[in-house]
């Protein structure tokens, strides 16, 4: 087993202890046209079915419990994954495009944006 800093063991511990809560109730989480089962992972676009990755689920329904709210890297590397990458990782842009093409599949406006030096907003503008 390789050392780490105390503050990355912080984090794991914590994503574990999130990770082995209990489930939340079965409640749908909804934003203007889109719906989101966070237990199923599976969720709706303007009428349409949308299928979500772990990953993609867990990113999107943190966005969703906070709409129109920046949300810095930092707080969705730590709430997401459970650790930050460092400046240089772009694990978060790249998950933020698979959302971005799935919820815009089929023509619909975009609701993931960027807000550039802070981090991203889930909003209808």
């Amino acid at each position: 087993m390789k050392p780490f800093a105390l503050d990355e063991l912080v984090a794991r511990v914590r994503a574990l202890l999130r990770r082995a809560a209990p489930p939340a109730p079965d409640t749908d989480l909804a934003f203007a046209d889109l719906t989101l089962d966070p237990v199923t992972r599976t969720g709706r676009r303007g009428g349409r079915p949308v299928e979500f990755s772990r990953t993609e689920a867990a990113l999107l329904e943190l966005l969703l419990r906070h709409p129109g709210q920046v949300l810095a890297r930092e707080v969705i590397l730590e709430r997401v994954w459970g650790q930050d990458f460092g400046p240089d990782s772009n694990s978060l842009a790249v998950y933020v495009g698979y959302l971005r093409r799935k919820l815009e599949a089929g023509g619909e406006a975009r609701l993931v944006h960027t807000v550039h030096g802070l981090g991203y907003r889930l909003d209808v503008a």
